[in-house]
């Protein structure tokens, strides 16, 4: 079953979280330098909501990623390299005409001057998603459906496709979305329906600084203001951290005989209310959280904001109170910023809630370097200055 027919989905799903969009193949550089002089490159593979769904599965949920890839060799290593990572792909379609979408980088940080990327992405597979094409059903089997903002930069059907997922409608699950603002996947378009798609879902990730560029909205009330209706709101500001907005969560650690259940999601919405909550919001009742960013040894920057939504998403699904998750995200991400691709292996659960429940000098004081997610050790014992 395909587009708006969907039906409703019932209350135990065997899904945490479903993931929809477009997974790429990356080439890596052997070495430093223009993508012109580097003479090999290493095969990996990329994509915002794969990667989430990656990192999930990873952190020992029910992740699925849902997508179209093509009927090649590439397409045959991304459904099984994120099969790897313990995610359900039984619902990515293969295209007999369109090509998987590759692209090549440079070692650089994308932040720099010197940072090249070179996408093949144009009439990929992934860009032909439509309603009438894609299986809600499966779409609709979790609890919370993932989305980015690139899936509907791809083309005027996957655009569509993202108006009618964010639509209300019965049996909709909790949407999350990362607004993922790409200037060069906008080019000639209108980034501004970044923002109704915002204000269609339940919870929503954005950076400052893409609020600015692709809405000229400056600062995180004034993002809040132009976005009430979702449930969360989850502001990234950098090195400065994130400001969380949610009315009715609780912003500090929770009591020590609070369980999980009870918390999980506290929003009013994120507890399986759909579309029809989104609509309900107002940010006038917000509680404000927020969480300053951890001090990381980066190795490269690649793949944290998909790292810190996956945090999020994890704590948010282990009912933890608001600051907890985003320290979850800030922890994902820095596990992320670590390594040099775009995915790793997250800390063990244990070892991040022990660091996610340090006192705020504590948590100030961490420095976290290359190898930090493997080290089984106090939290005091972590690295500091």
């Amino acid at each position: 079953m395909s587009g708006p027919a969907a039906g409703t989905v019932g209350a135990a799903t065997a899904t945490d979280v479903v993931c929809l969009g477009e997974s790429m193949v990356t080439f890596l550089p052997s070495q430093p330098g223009r993508l012109a002089d580097v003479p090999s490159f290493g095969r990996g593979i990329g994509g915002a909501e794969s990667n989430v769904a990656c990192a999930l599965a990873a952190a020992g949920h029910r992740a699925a990623w849902v997508g179209r890839v093509g009927a090649d060799g590439f397409g045959d290593h991304l459904v099984e390299t994120i099969a790897g990572y313990g995610v359900d792909t039984s619902a990515v379609r293969r295209d007999a005409v369109r090509p998987t979408g590759i692209y090549f980088r440079t070692a650089t940080d994308r932040g720099t001057g010197t940072h090249e990327v070179a996408y093949y992405r144009a009439g990929s597979a992934a860009s032909a998603m439509s309603p009438a094409n894609v299986p809600y059903e499966d779409l609709f089997a979790g609890r919370i459906l993932h989305l980015s903002g690139i899936t509907a930069a791809l083309s005027g059907d996957c655009l569509a496709l993202l108006r009618d997922l964010t639509a209300p409608r019965p049996g909709r699950p909790s949407v999350s979305f990362d607004v993922n603002h790409r200037p060069r996947l906008w080019r000639g378009g209108d980034a501004s329906v970044l923002l109704d798609l915002a204000r269609r879902c339940d919870l929503v990730f954005v950076g400052e600084d893409e609020a600015e560029e692709a809405w000229g909205i400056v600062g995180a009330e004034a993002i809040r203001a132009a976005v009430p209706e979702p449930a969360v709101l989850v502001v990234k500001r950098g090195s400065a951290g994130a400001t969380v907005f949610a009315p009715g969560l609780r912003p500090g650690p929770r009591s020590p005989n609070a369980g999980g259940a009870g918390n999980a999601p506290a929003s009013r919405s994120m507890e399986g209310g759909g579309a029809g909550n989104a609509a309900a919001g107002a940010g006038s009742g917000d509680t404000v959280t927020v969480v300053p960013a951890l001090r990381v040894d980066v190795v490269a920057a690649v793949g944290a904001g998909d790292a810190f939504a996956a945090g999020f998403l994890s704590a948010t699904l282990r009912g933890l109170p608001v600051r907890d998750r985003a320290r979850h995200g800030h922890l994902m991400a820095a596990a992320v910023l670590t390594v040099p691709g775009d995915l790793t292996d997250p800390p063990a659960r244990d070892h991040a809630d022990r660091l996610a429940a340090l006192d705020d000098d504590a948590w100030g004081r961490l420095r976290l370097g290359p190898g930090w997610t493997a080290a089984d050790q106090a939290p005091e014992e972590v690295r500091t200055p």
